[in-house]
């Protein structure tokens, strides 16, 4: 019972959650990954086709990766924190 009341302690001395991204900003940002999403697809859609696809991989790779970040962006600035 001891361990108990010395975490609901700690837990009650703790700071409250403060996000590294003001939420202020979320709208912005998600705007512009998914932009920048966009751009990149219209981009890898029109790369000529090579035998060893190591540029289309790339580009495509980063398109997935800032349209992942873009939604969740998206999400936490509608209301839907994920």
């Amino acid at each position: 019972m001891a361990d108990y009341q010395q975490i609901q302690a700690l837990h009650r001395t703790l700071p409250s959650f403060a996000p590294h991204v003001s939420v202020g900003l979320l709208p912005y940002l998600a705007f512009i990954l998914l932009g920048a999403t966009f751009v990149l697809a219209f981009y890898f859609s029109t790369l000529p086709k090579d035998k060893v696809p190591i540029r289309e991989a790339a580009v495509a790779s980063l398109a997935s990766i800032l349209g992942g970040f873009g939604v969740v962006a998206l999400f936490c600035t509608a209301g839907v924190y994920v």
